[in-house]
């Protein structure tokens, strides 16, 4: 089977810059490379990389995009600018697969069935894609929200889940962890980062977590999907505790691992109603044994299991904060162990090759007359 698949316009592939959705389709692209089939992965031309190469047997194609803006109109238009060079470089394919606006518009029928990978909660657009020949979404909660727009796209939606973004390396090594509590991800309001303090200000008056650190790993320029510096000294002011470590973005996955290996507990306690809709770094800290408190948004029901691999904490409630720490040390309890334990199947369940394997069967049904 010929498959492309098409990138955005802001982050590279290989995922130099991170980015969940270029480190999960970089590693899906050398599976089915390894599987037999000719793949090409389509992407921003930027760090140096060249124009084409090859890796691991997917043939590269990079043409120029641009940094991401902030503004939200200049941001589409980029990524019009983008799509056009990137579907003008795509060649003929029996599925292209794609995560930008434009591009389910901008190709052609020539160049393969359209297979549009929805990791963002729609707004409206799904009822454009009338030629695609699948809106794949992430969860559960992705599904239903492009159900709810677009109701005659029901034949065409399929819930595929993401994967691991990496093999590991080896087990889990529990006497390693350490009494830490560990956010990953962007430094923004909305991703709970204040009520995350609050709460961790109660523990601490408490004494309920005694000896145990909370790390923020992550970006805080808007450049990145942060919440902007004066935001962010604004929270070290009022939560200057030395329990408290601010950390930068860990883009390497290896280092990334490792502190995910090293943490007792994960937590995400994202307030982002529409715009979270899977929450890799969850997954990503499930897998090396990190017990995840997550908020009770309907994204992270597709696999945190409450009680059994993980907590949840009511983040709608009168007291959100108090909901959070009650969680947090639930979680760092030491009968979480068996949590930890549970945690880490998700190795198997969302496993490249478990996932890559879901991805192919429905490829080929879109392509009836090659054989899957």
């Amino acid at each position: 089977m010929k498959i492309t698949l098409l990138q955005g316009a802001f982050l590279p592939v290989p995922p130099l810059r991170g980015g969940a959705v270029e480190k999960m389709w970089f590693l899906l692209g050398q599976e089915f490379a390894r599987l037999g089939h000719e793949v090409t992965h389509v992407s921003r031309l930027c760090d140096d990389l060249p124009a084409s190469e090859t890796i691991a047997g997917v043939r590269h194609i990079r043409v120029p995009g641009y940094e991401q803006p902030e503004n939200a109109l200049r941001l589409k238009w980029r990524d019009l600018c983008y799509s056009f060079r990137a579907c003008r470089a795509a060649p003929a394919a029996d599925v292209v697969v794609t995560n930008t606006f434009w591009s389910p518009l901008l190709l052609k029928p020539a160049q393969g069935a359209i297979y549009v990978d929805v990791q963002r909660m729609p707004k409206g657009q799904m009822r454009l894609y009338r030629r695609a020949a699948r809106l794949r979404a992430n969860s559960s909660s992705v599904q239903a929200a492009i159900l709810a727009q677009t109701p005659a796209a029901a034949p065409r939606v399929r819930v595929i889940p993401n994967p691991l973004p990496f093999i590991p390396s080896h087990g889990v090594r529990w006497k390693a962890k350490e009494r830490t509590v560990l956010y990953v991800g962007r430094l923004h309001p909305e991703k709970g980062i204040e009520l995350l303090l609050a709460a961790w200000s109660q523990i601490q008056a408490d004494g309920t977590l005694p000896g145990w650190k909370l790390k923020l790993i992550g970006p805080s320029d808007p450049a990145h999907g942060g919440g902007g510096e004066r935001w962010l000294n604004s929270l070290k002011i009022r939560h200057a505790d030395e329990t408290i470590l601010w950390l930068p973005p860990l883009y390497d996955i290896d280092a990334l691992n490792h502190a995910y290996e090293r943490a007792s507990v994960f937590v995400y306690p994202s307030l982002a109603t529409q715009g979270e809709t899977f929450g890799l770094s969850v997954l990503e800290a499930m897998a090396w044994g990190a017990v995840p408190v997550v908020s009770g948004l309907a994204c992270f029901r597709d696999f945190v299991e409450p009680a059994r691999n993980g907590f949840v904490f009511d983040h709608t409630g009168a007291l959100p904060a108090e909901n959070l720490a009650q969680a947090l040390v639930q979680a760092a309890d030491s009968a979480a162990l068996a949590c930890g334990q549970a945690a880490v199947e998700v190795r198997r369940t969302h496993h490249i090759q478990t996932i890559a394997a879901q991805f192919l069967d429905d490829f080929a049904t879109l392509t009836p007359a090659r054989p899957s």
